[in-house]
């Protein structure tokens, strides 16, 4: 980092409206990944996922409401960003997943397409994914499209209906990746921009019981990766990147073959360089780590690291590549690791931060 830029982090969790349920840190490289707050943001309840846009510093921010019928429906909120101060100011809301009577459509994960003209949203308990326009503010406007998921998958309970829970764009911005947990499928989208409505392409079905969370792509854009919540594992797959379509290579364990207990798996994300995948275990607390063959997307073990607070829901590696942070939800805390770029491997620093029940860390490097 240079003089003139600044890395801040910013969190969601579970919250009330009365609490800070959205962060701003700064972290400091030069001090061995040390974390300083700088804003909090009251007045929105459970803000548990975040996008940020550093160019047109912007901090979108999903929340829930009551609908007035006995049920609660998912809200968008647009912050600006100060980047010397890290102060947020709202500058307005959408409600993002309507729900009718006493049904619940509240949303789990937002982002933002390459051209900061739409952001999806996806919604766990409601079963389908929104598309909302942003106008030339970075602003939210509106609605535009809904699909809806149908059927089940393996699992009696995790299962009994869809689930989408993450919606990741490819590397040129063409297609959407929408993992749905409740059908182990990974469906796959365009957006018609003429009309702002979803075009479903394909799924790609994972193995029974999988449970599709988060996915994420490699550097390079050949290959792509999934982590699966319900069985605890990974799957790999080769990407074409002309028609937009996954070829499953392989399944993981994320967990230790001599591991006994439960455990559920949450965020997924490669190494900057793309020669490791990191992995989170809830119930283990843990980050796997594995080496990557990009010609083949094939994975190899490194290590397990205790994330040293229970229930790992997220975490992020720094722009640089340097430092991954979890965001412990039942620990209550922020935790930093360095990095070896060589060996992919993690240090626990020392350095810590105390955020009520994160569930979301997310940075972004900007001009001051």
């Amino acid at each position: 980092m240079n003089k003139n830029t600044k890395l801040l982090l910013f969190t969601g969790s579970y919250s009330d409206a009365a609490d800070s349920g959205i962060q701003v840190f700064e972290f400091n490289e030069e001090a061995g990944g040390s974390l300083s707050l700088l804003h909090k943001v009251k007045g929105i309840t459970n803000p548990t996922f975040l996008e940020v846009d550093p160019i047109g510093r912007r901090l979108y921010a999903i929340g829930e409401k009551p609908n007035g019928q006995g049920g609660k429906e998912g809200e968008v909120a647009t912050y600006s960003i100060n980047p010397e101060t890290g102060e947020l100011s709202e500058l307005n809301r959408t409600t993002t997943m309507p729900a009718e009577g006493k049904g619940q459509t509240t949303t789990c994960h937002i982002n933002r397409d390459l051209d900061s003209q739409y952001l999806i949203v996806c919604s766990y308990h409601g079963g389908s994914i929104g598309l909302v326009s942003l106008d030339e503010e970075g602003k939210t406007n509106r609605l535009c499209d809904i699909a809806v998921h149908t059927g089940h998958g393996a699992h009696p309970e995790r299962q009994d209906r869809p689930h989408p829970h993450s919606a990741i764009f490819s590397p040129d911005g063409r297609f959407i990746f929408v993992s749905d947990l409740g059908l182990d499928i990974i469906r796959c989208y365009t957006i018609d921009r003429q009309n702002g409505t979803f075009v479903p392409m394909g799924d790609t079905q994972l193995h029974p019981g999988a449970g599709p969370r988060h996915f994420a792509f490699h550097p390079d854009g050949k290959s792509a990766y999934v982590i699966n919540e319900v069985d605890s594992t990974i799957t790999t797959f080769t990407y074409d990147r002309e028609k937009g379509e996954l070829n499953t290579v392989m399944t993981i364990s994320t967990l230790p073959n001599d591991y006994v207990g439960d455990n559920i798996c949450a965020e997924i994300a490669l190494s900057i360089d793309g020669r490791f995948v990191y992995g989170s275990n809830r119930g283990m607390d843990s980050i796997v780590v594995y080496a990557v063959d990009a010609a083949t997307a094939k994975l190899t073990l490194v290590e397990h690291v205790s994330t040293r607070g229970g229930h790992p829901r997220h975490f992020t590696l720094t722009p640089d590549g340097g430092y991954l942070i979890s965001a412990n939800r039942d620990g209550n805390h922020l935790v930093v690791f360095s990095l070896d770029k060589n060996s992919g491997r993690l240090t626990y620093t020392g350095n810590t931060a105390e955020v009520s029940k994160p569930v979301c860390v997310k940075p972004a490097v900007f001009r001051v």
